[in-house]
């Protein structure tokens, strides 16, 4: 099979979240079992030119606007899978990925270029993957493709949904120099153009990130205005849980960390921890648990119940350490709550690289996960890995990946609760260190979490599967 992944980001490339994890991790996994994939990603100012390789074409011809023009693209195998940056300066160099108010016309240009791209290729993909909203353009003009381009006759779709809550909404007058006009009925959702439904309606197939969200994103609850289709299109929605790179996240050869470590013999992670506190100018009191949150800093990864439980995590005895940036009032929030306990407290606002992310994984005791929805969440598995035991709210991925600790058993490799709320957030964090308290208990749990496998090796062979049964159904006109 050859697949093509399309993604707005991709590690080592570019990275705002969780998407550009899975985009390269997927492309490398499917390669390394044998699949001819490849990713396209525009070609940010940002990434550093040491991850691409020289110029692969320069006369790659682009309709766009009326007109016919012409860009570069340029070729990586940093992956060891072959990836492809799509090269417009005009919207591409900007010093972002997103934000810009024209972030729906740039990634409709890069989805036109990126299916160009295809066609210079010796043959076309089995399947086009998109992700998210700003891939939705592409299988609206791949399904108008198809029918008169004998090329990408035997080409499927695969629309990816990574979080409902984005949309890629725009005015619907763009959609007629944006050459969509004839499918204007696939964006038109209240009123507004949406990408994220345009993909939704044109794919052959839809997935999401875990089986929970995929149930979950068929409710007016979760749907976001589109649980509706969502509910039409269940023949044809999968749920597949993400994995995780071991060859970045793994505490025994991570070279950003204070000390190795594995599920066998965890005296490192005691260093891990001092290695923590200090740079975070923590007293370095390592009997002392430290409580630990990354996470972009909205509404949506609880930070409302964090707030509302702030003086109940300080009561429990721990250290809290926060790395994130977002929403101003969570950043005030945080500002003052390290104001006012100094040395409990340690925040980080911003993104600070993917050091330091590994440096809070290694020396963190508990991961605090109480996200109000969670497609799947990533940072629960590599906390897992680090022996960094996960409290989540049971909601999306979340659910999926975490099983609740028993006692009786001495199964299990977290905490789970269910109920929104501040009361129920505290009362998990409690049990937890309860049973921190009890180091044998505790280390069975770390164990527990260490060992178990959520790597890539899995995930792609479900992939692969779904792949297969694409390709053998009928297409959508």
């Amino acid at each position: 099979m050859r697949i093509a992944i399309l993604s707005s980001e991709a590690v080592p490339f570019a990275k705002v979240g969780g998407l550009a994890d899975v985009s390269g991790a997927l492309t490398k996994a499917l390669h390394s079992q044998a699949v001819d994939s490849l990713l396209i990603i525009p070609f940010y100012d940002q990434i550093d030119r040491a991850l691409v390789d020289d110029e692969f074409i320069n006369d790659l011809e682009v309709t766009w606007r009326g007109q016919e023009g012409r860009i570069s693209v340029f070729r990586s195998t940093t992956l060891k899978a072959p990836a492809y940056l799509i090269d417009a300066p005009h919207y591409f160099a900007r010093g972002l990925v997103y934000g810009a108010t024209d972030d729906f016309e740039r990634f409709a240009f890069f989805c036109r270029a990126a299916i160009a791209l295809l066609k210079r290729f010796d043959r076309a993909p089995d399947v086009v993957h998109c992700n998210d909203w700003p891939c939705g353009f592409a299988p609206v003009e791949l399904r108008a493709r198809r029918k008169h381009e004998e090329f990408f006759t035997g080409t499927r779709s695969l629309f990816s949904i990574h979080n409902m809550a984005y949309h890629g909404a725009f005015n619907p007058v763009d959609l007629w120099w944006l050459d969509f006009l004839n499918y204007a009925d696939d964006f038109m959702l209240s009123g507004t153009a949406s990408a994220l439904k345009a993909g939704l309606v044109a794919a052959d197939t839809l997935s999401t990130v875990s089986p929970r969200y995929a149930r979950e994103i068929q409710t007016p609850e979760q749907g976001y205005g589109l649980d509706w289709l969502l509910r039409a299109r269940s023949d044809r929605l999968a749920g597949i849980t993400n994995g995780v790179d071991y060859e970045v996240w793994n505490p025994k050869t991570d070279p950003h960390i204070a000390a190795p470590f594995d599920a066998d013999d965890l005296s490192g992670k005691q260093k891990c921890k001092l290695d923590l506190l200090r740079r975070f100018s923590l007293p370095e009191e390592s009997a002392r648990p430290i409580i630990a949150i990354i996470s972009r800093l909205v509404a949506q990864k609880g930070y409302d119940l964090i707030r509302q439980g702030a003086s109940g995590i300080l009561d429990t005895g721990a250290f809290f350490i926060a790395l994130g940036a977002g929403a101003r009032e969570y950043e005030d929030f945080l500002q003052s709550w390290h104001d006012r306990a100094p040395h409990r407290v340690g925040i980080y606002k911003g993104f600070a690289g993917e050091a330091l992310a590994h440096q809070i994984e290694a020396g963190a005791d508990i991961f605090l996960m109480p996200s109000l929805y969670e497609p799947c969440g990533l940072n629960q598995m590599y906390s897992m890995r680090y022996g960094t035991i996960p409290v989540v709210r049971a909601t999306g991925g979340l659910d999926d990946t975490v099983d609740n600790f028993d006692p009786n058993t001495g199964k299990g490799d977290g905490f789970k609760f269910g109920p929104y709320s501040a009361t129920a957030m505290l009362e998990k964090i409690r049990e937890a260190l309860y049973f921190y308290s009890e180091p044998e208990t505790w280390r069975g749990i770390q164990r527990n979490a260490m060992k178990r496998d959520n790597s890539w090796t899995i995930t792609a062979k479900k992939y692969i599967n779904l792949y297969e049964e694409i390709i053998e159904l009928p297409r959508i006109f």
